[in-house]
């Protein structure tokens, strides 16, 4: 870890740093919450204060509790759908690449039927079709995400799959399961390590913009788009309030764009 640490520039540094503070306070954000999720603790919109850092919002809950209990909320909600949208992209274009034939074919054709119709319109007629909720979210994000993720997995594994190790395990008699996980996988995980870092910030993106139109994460559960669309009244008396969550977003995001970078870079084999 300590060599890991010295060949890590300060981008990278600081990006899994800020990683981890936003993984401690999702952890641990019911000990740190100094109130409940949807506890109304005083009057609307109060200000700063000692007894409310951040102030209140619409309805009178602190603020700072909210943007803690965000954390966990849309953090991890973002991670799950991550997980799930990789699972799915990365198995079948794995199962693309090795079986090809037919299954490559229908496949690819209808990721690109789902590609071929804006992700968020799509998302949007989803989620209005299918109604609010935590887990048609995750669905419906997960599977519209995962054609990007297809996408990848079958242009690198095809990539290996005409290698002549993979031609020998073939000749040996090895099944196509094995040739995936023993010959394809290994050789294609640093892209793949990669585009999840970058999937996890298109997802995390993609959240927060929902909840801001109101198809997100369902009241009361706290999230920071959704925290950003109720309190940006407030912008206009000159309260910073409502950036507060809006800046969590961001922070986050660039944290993981410089980590993925400094990934990109160790697998790619450059030297500075």
């Amino acid at each position: 870890m300590i060599r890991l640490l010295k060949t890590m520039p300060p981008t990278a540094i600081l990006g899994v740093a800020v990683i981890i503070i936003y993984a401690v306070v999702a952890i641990f954000a019911p000990m740190l919450a100094p109130h409940g999720e949807a506890e109304i603790v005083g009057a609307q919109f109060e200000p700063w204060s000692a007894t409310y850092p951040l102030g209140t919002d619409t309805l009178g809950r602190d603020m700072l509790s909210r943007l803690i209990w965000g954390a966990r909320n849309t953090v991890g909600v973002a991670l799950v759908t991550t997980a799930l949208a990789f699972a799915i992209g990365s198995v079948t274009g794995l199962l693309a690449a090795a079986l090809g034939g037919w299954v490559d074919l229908g496949l690819s054709r209808l990721v690109d039927v789902l590609m071929a119709v804006p992700a968020l319109i799509l998302t949007l007629l989803a989620l209005s079709a299918l109604g609010p909720g935590v887990a048609n979210l995750i669905v419906v994000i997960a599977v519209l995400d995962s054609t990007r993720v297809f996408r990848l997995a079958r242009a690198t594994a095809m990539n290996v799959m005409v290698m002549d190790y993979v031609e020998a395990a073939q000749l040996r008699g090895e099944g196509t399961w094995w040739i995936i996980t023993r010959e394809v996988l290994p050789n294609i995980s640093a892209p793949l390590i990669a585009e999840f870092g970058l999937r996890f910030c298109f997802v995390f993106l993609t959240i927060s913009a929902l909840s801001f139109l109101g198809l997100g994460l369902p009241p009361p559960m706290a999230d920071w788009g959704a925290m950003v669309r109720d309190n940006a009244a407030l912008i206009t008396f000159g309260d910073i309030t409502p950036l507060m969550p809006a800046a969590s977003i961001a922070v986050l995001t660039v944290s993981v764009n410089f980590v993925v970078d400094w990934l990109l870079h160790r697998a790619s084999g450059l030297k500075d």
